[in-house]
């Protein structure tokens, strides 16, 4: 049986609320689970206590018994300091949308055109001086 440690969604519509279970992998997210290890609560602020309580001895159990945590449990364990911390590469993150880089290339087309706009008339006045002196 394949077993993950993940979260188990609770609460009410836009009030979430989170279980961390041990739950076989074939089941539903909010489905059957083996045994309940400890709550999620994103509501609450980052440095609060409450916002993440896991029993860390069930815990250890369900990973020494070949159990995978999710990826978001897996960052729970590494901040409590049970995971080791894992090098994670997302090199698409500062990158800027669709939309965002059409507004930059829509910006750098009217600063060019202002540009040769500015300079356009500046080179044709000597010519109208010129014509206007003879």
């Amino acid at each position: 049986m394949a077993m993950k440690i993940r979260l188990a969604r609770g609460g009410s519509k836009k009030r979430p609320f989170y279980a961390i279970v041990a739950a076989d992998s074939r089941m539903p997210r909010d489905g059957r689970f083996i045994e309940k290890l400890g709550t999620y609560n994103p509501m609450l602020p980052k440095d609060s206590e409450e916002r993440v309580k896991m029993n860390m001895e069930r815990v250890k159990y369900w990973l020494g018994e070949g159990a995978q945590p999710t990826d978001r449990v897996s960052r729970m364990l590494e901040a409590a300091g049970e995971l080791p911390k894992k090098d994670r590469s997302n090199p698409k993150k500062g990158t800027p949308g669709k939309a965002a880089q059409a507004r930059a290339e829509e910006k750098a087309e009217k600063a060019k055109a202002a540009e040769e706009a500015a300079n356009a008339p500046a080179e044709e006045a000597p010519a109208e001086e010129a014509a206007a002196e003879e």
